[in-house]
């Protein structure tokens, strides 16, 4: 295993834990955790279509192990994992993208920038992820709104509402919410998908959104 990627999994270990404690932090003072939401690696296997050699046709089999183009295999946890997270990544986006004109702070705008600058070129990964492998981008049985961290769409609202500090520190809660839900559902995907290029990417977007995490309880 390369140093590199060695650091990237303590960090995430570490980010995984913070964030345990701080859970556990929240329930001991009395005040009620909301309440698990389910995740995208629990959703079961989805039909795909597999192309056939030259000559042959395609065959639609479940997604529970199958091999991609490339020869790497993916399974339904995979697939429910990128679908779902195009969608969440999207509304990371739309969030960040309210902080020019309403924000006060120039750190969180500089956060917000590199937010976009992350996760904009992340969701083209994902959606290039399943055009490779002949799949939707998204699956109608998924409720977008049951996954980890999602703002529903009055807070969104709202959010877009306020300006100067109080924009700021609704914007921070909301996007450290968001942001745990995300590295919720990176870690749902490391312990069942199949694609281990996957898997690691999933990992790498849990340091990062750790890390902006720890960056925005500074602010």
């Amino acid at each position: 295993m390369s140093r590199s990627r060695t650091s990237m999994l303590i960090a995430l270990v570490i980010v995984l834990a913070a964030v345990g404690i701080a859970l556990a932090a929240r329930a001991g003072s009395g005040q009620q955790a909301a309440a698990p939401k389910p995740s995208g690696s629990a959703a079961p296997p989805v039909r795909v279509v597999v192309p056939g050699k030259p000559g042959e046709s395609s065959t639609v089999t479940d997604s529970d192990t199958v091999r991609a183009p490339d020869g790497v295999t993916y399974n339904g946890a995979d697939v429910a994992f990128v679908q779902m997270m195009i969608a969440h990544h999207g509304q990371a986006v739309e969030m960040a993208k309210l902080v020019p004109g309403r924000g006060q702070n120039g750190q969180l705008l500089a956060l917000s920038q590199r937010m976009l600058a992350v996760q904009e070129p992340e969701i083209g990964w994902l959606r290039n992820w399943l055009t490779q492998r002949k799949l939707p981008e998204s699956d109608p049985s998924h409720d977008h709104a049951t996954m980890p961290g999602m703002q529903t769409a009055a807070d969104l609202t709202a959010l877009a509402g306020l300006k100067g500090a109080a924009f700021d520190e609704r914007f921070i809660a909301m996007m450290s919410a968001h942001h745990r839900g995300a590295m919720r559902m990176a870690g749902d995907v490391m312990k069942s998908g199949e694609d281990e290029r996957l898997r690691e990417t999933a990992g790498e977007m849990a340091v990062e959104q750790g890390s902006e995490i720890r960056r925005m309880k500074d602010l």
